[in-house]
């Protein structure tokens, strides 16, 4: 594995090029060309056709899909390593949803053909490919159910937890959410208006477990968070 690439080092549930081996690595890196997106450029829109899939290699963006009353909801956060746009890439339909770059971006962008023939050629890839998309699929059941069974102070305490495990840089004062998102962007993501997102993180600042400050939280007590959440 390459070590010198930052976006194989991080492996979780969500991430598809840590997974490589460095033959499959490489081959899909002959298969496709390195592209650049600006923090808040669209790298692809809801219900676009789709021709290609991309593997990010630096920065992370968000997934959202436009609500029936013409707002944003926020389906997730892909990190590097992640493989983005697969869906339709396998099946051929249109864009399920927006994706936005929260940061300056880099991917690795694979024709829809290129990266059929791919999976043909390796059989363990379209294996992970599959196991991911099944625990993307769990994580979305995951959060219909909390939508049904939490407050709104709840679902920001969830998302926050998911954030501060995924995102986070340990300091003196807590876990720092090192990524740059609105209480917009968080308010289309917990499922709430703004309004309510702000009142959630008041109280959630009241009780000593985050501080805020402009596109920044430090959780201070992620124990105590994790318990709101599924309270």
């Amino acid at each position: 594995m390459a070590r010198a690439d930052p976006a194989r080092r991080r492996v979780g549930e969500f991430w598809f090029w840590g997974l490589l081996t460095e033959e499959e690595a490489t081959d899909l890196r002959n298969r496709g060309r390195v592209r650049a997106w600006r923090r808040g450029e669209v790298v692809f829109q809801e219900h676009d056709r789709s021709s290609w899939v991309l593997v990010l290699l630096s920065g992370r963006v968000k997934i959202s899909t436009t609500t029936a009353g013409g707002g944003e909801a926020v389906l997730a956060v892909r990190s590097p390593g992640a493989l983005v746009g697969e869906l339709s890439a396998i099946d051929g339909e249109p864009r399920s949803a927006t994706v936005t770059a929260l940061e300056d971006v880099t991917a690795l962008v694979v024709l829809r053909p290129a990266f059929e023939e791919y999976l043909k050629a390796h059989g363990r890839v379209a294996f992970l490919l599959m196991r991911l998309v099944v625990n993307r699929l769990r994580d979305a059941d995951r959060k219909r159910m909390e939508f049904g069974a939490s407050d709104t102070a709840g679902r920001v305490a969830a998302r926050l937890v998911e954030l501060a495990e995924r995102f986070g840089e340990p300091g003196p004062d807590g876990v720092a959410i090192a990524m740059p998102i609105s209480q917009d962007e968080l308010a289309g993501w917990a499922g709430a208006s703004r309004e309510a997102v702000t009142k959630a993180l008041g109280q959630l600042r009241a009780q000593g477990w985050i501080s805020t400050s402009r596109l920044k939280v430090v959780v201070r007590d992620l124990a105590a968070l994790r318990s709101r959440a599924t309270r």
